[in-house]
């Protein structure tokens, strides 16, 4: 016997997840909660994820991350200064009132609360961070080529440094909202592309 169909859309529901987890958090979100906002029962939701709450978490942390990630990356290569879009982008980061999705706020606090959930967890997070850091290494690369960046400092290591930040203003901002004092921060940071 097959069983029933799935009669739903995996990646509509994780991303109808992924607005309770930004909400809420992965300890706070509520197998209700979740069930109700992806419009599915029980049933459907351990056939679908069998590994119940935590993969539908790491599931939508990589949904997010590759949309995020393809985002950024197509936003950057049409971009005439690709080294300025880097800019704003971080300054944007010191600005925001509250965690949104164009800032990737959700997979920046994600990252930090999966990271301790184990060893297998933890290498899935390496990679999504990769993936920022390939996208990084690539403008910087161009950027060094066309001129608009002097700096001969390695592109892998510039990129690191720049996902190194990311990463770290999302943790900051979880105990400093001043938008001052990390407009500051972001700015000495991004002092390295020139």
């Amino acid at each position: 016997m097959a069983g029933r169909p799935k009669i739903f859309n995996e990646q509509e529901a994780i991303q109808k997840a992924t607005e309770v987890f930004r909400n809420k958090g992965y300890d706070t979100a509520s197998a209700d909660e979740l069930l109700n906002a992806m419009g599915i029962g029980k049933g459907s939701f351990y056939l679908a994820f069998k590994g119940g709450k935590q993969e539908l978490y790491v599931r939508s942390i990589k949904q997010f991350a590759e949309g995020f990630n393809q985002k950024i990356g197509h936003a950057i290569e049409k971009s005439d200064n690709q080294i300025e879009f880097i800019r704003q982008f971080f300054l944007m980061l010191s600005d925001a009132d509250n965690c949104d999705i164009e800032r990737g706020c959700y997979l920046g606090n994600a990252l930090v609360q999966l990271s301790e959930k184990d060893e297998d967890i933890k290498k899935i997070t390496a990679e999504l961070l990769k993936g920022l850091q390939k996208i990084f290494a690539k403008a910087i690369r161009n950027a060094q080529q066309n001129g608009q960046l002097k700096t001969l400092e390695d592109a892998e290591i510039l990129a690191w440094h720049l996902t190194n930040l990311w990463n770290g203003i999302h943790v900051t901002r979880r105990m400093e909202n001043s938008s001052k004092i990390l407009r500051s921060m972001i700015e000495m940071n991004l002092g390295l592309l020139e």
